[in-house]
């Protein structure tokens, strides 16, 4: 069995245990969920019953400090893209990349123009909340959909984005609320917490602090660092002198700069989140990390290791190196999949025409045959249905502002090797 909590968008969101590293939402019904079978290949169709050609642009991390979740992002929409497109079942896509970086080196800033220039109909990213906040207006304003895999900030539910922003990754509401009760179950009574001064960094601390203090517990530390800020010792002599029980970090690659800083506090007291959640390996001695917690949305990779694995060997052949991490890729994988789907649904490759059909096919409408490959929903649609795709990412149905109403929270637990595997 696979370790991950599964929640449906909550209106009650008190978090009543963590039972073997799955965590139990109340009303908003976690349950536990065993491995997910592998999608079938294949699936027939009468042949295309309609030639649409798509382009598609990404702004994903290059660049800065979430670089690292650009590997496995890239990697998901181009193996997306490929299949789509072998399977040759009514439309083809062009995939046009390009670079988001961060709110310090703001590549963004020339990259969005650049592929709005183009003529693409949405625009994959950003990874960051608060890069996505900085260009949201730009891309949707022009018409064009914005789909992030990995944006998490509430800040977006109620955006005012035309109707044209979605996402795969839930709103970190579910994450705070697991990351919150997480730190509680393990006898922590106090919190110190170093947070990224963003909208996604801002927002998770509110919600961890929301469900730590709603078990029982006290934040008694939390200081903020800024995008481009190189040292942190202020930061982390702040939270070390409160002399916390537990120490949340919530934060993206800074992360490496801080760890250093922190070698004498208790690594299995140290929580991360799925900003800075990476494989370690021999970046700091082996046992620096043994212990520690994190938590990311998503199923487990081994759940999905069908998946990954075919993910892994479609990079490699393109002339890359393997992967390190495959945080968001199975995201990125659906977000393509998912406007493919709807753009041969609506028939169109027009942006708003797409958008007003990514709710049904993602199983929104509720009436949809449920379909886990491309190609078997594709040919559902060649054949006049309405399909529900369920995808490598989970269930994914969106509601009526492009949120995800069911999400995983993956919890996880550092080795002596400094690498990451799911807890029990």
């Amino acid at each position: 069995m696979s370790v991950f909590a599964k929640a449906k968008a909550p209106r009650s969101r008190s978090l009543k245990s963590l039972i073997g590293g799955i965590a139990i939402v109340g009303v908003s019904a976690i349950v536990l969920s065993g491995c997910a079978a592998p999608a079938e290949e294949g699936g027939s169709s009468s042949g295309p019953a309609q030639d649409l050609s798509l382009k598609l642009g990404t702004a994903l991390p290059v660049t800065g400090n979430l670089a690292f979740l650009g590997p496995p992002e890239i990697a998901g929409g181009e193996y997306a893209v490929s299949e789509i497109n072998a399977a040759d079942l009514g439309i083809q896509i062009e995939l046009v990349q390009g670079d988001s970086g961060d709110t310090d080196n703001k590549a963004y800033e020339t990259e969005i123009p650049r592929l709005l220039g183009e003529d693409v109909k949405a625009i994959l990213g950003a990874a960051s909340s608060g890069v996505s906040l900085q260009f949201i207006d730009q891309v949707t304003g022009a018409g064009v959909i914005q789909f992030s895999p990995a944006n998490t900030s509430a800040a977006f539910t109620d955006y005012d984005d035309n109707g044209l922003y979605f996402r795969t990754a839930p709103s970190d509401v579910l994450q705070g609320e697991v990351l919150g009760n997480l730190i509680a179950e393990s006898g922590a009574e106090t919190l110190g917490m170093i947070v990224l001064n963003d909208s996604y960094g801002t927002g998770l601390a509110s919600f961890t602090k929301e469900a730590f203090e709603a078990a029982g517990g006290e934040v008694v530390a939390e200081t903020t660092y800024n995008t481009g800020d190189t040292t942190f010792d202020a930061q982390i002599s702040e939270v070390l002198a409160a002399d916390p029980d537990a120490i949340a970090l919530i934060t993206f690659e800074e992360v490496s700069t801080m760890i250093p800083g922190l070698s004498g506090y208790p690594a299995d007291q140290l929580y991360f989140v799925d900003g800075n959640l990476k494989n370690f390996a021999d970046t700091f001695p082996a046992g620096t990390l043994t212990g520690a917690k994190g938590t990311l949305p998503g199923l487990s990779v081994d759940t999905i290791a069908d998946f990954t694995g075919a993910l892994n060997d479609f990079w490699v052949s393109e002339g890359n190196t393997d992967l390190e991490d495959f945080s968001y890729a199975a995201e990125s994988y659906d977000s393509v999949i998912l406007l493919a789907l709807a753009s041969m649904a609506a028939g169109s490759t027009d942006s708003a025409e797409i958008a007003a059909k990514l709710q049904e096919v993602s199983g929104g409408s509720g009436d949809g045959e449920k379909c886990t490959t491309f190609a078997d929903c594709a040919a559902i649609i060649n054949d006049g249905g309405t399909v529900d795709y369920d995808g490598i990412s989970g269930p994914i149905t969106f509601n009526d502002v492009g949120d995800p109403t069911e999400a995983t929270i993956g919890i996880y637990q550092y080795g002596e090797d400094n690498n990451y595997t799911a807890f029990n």
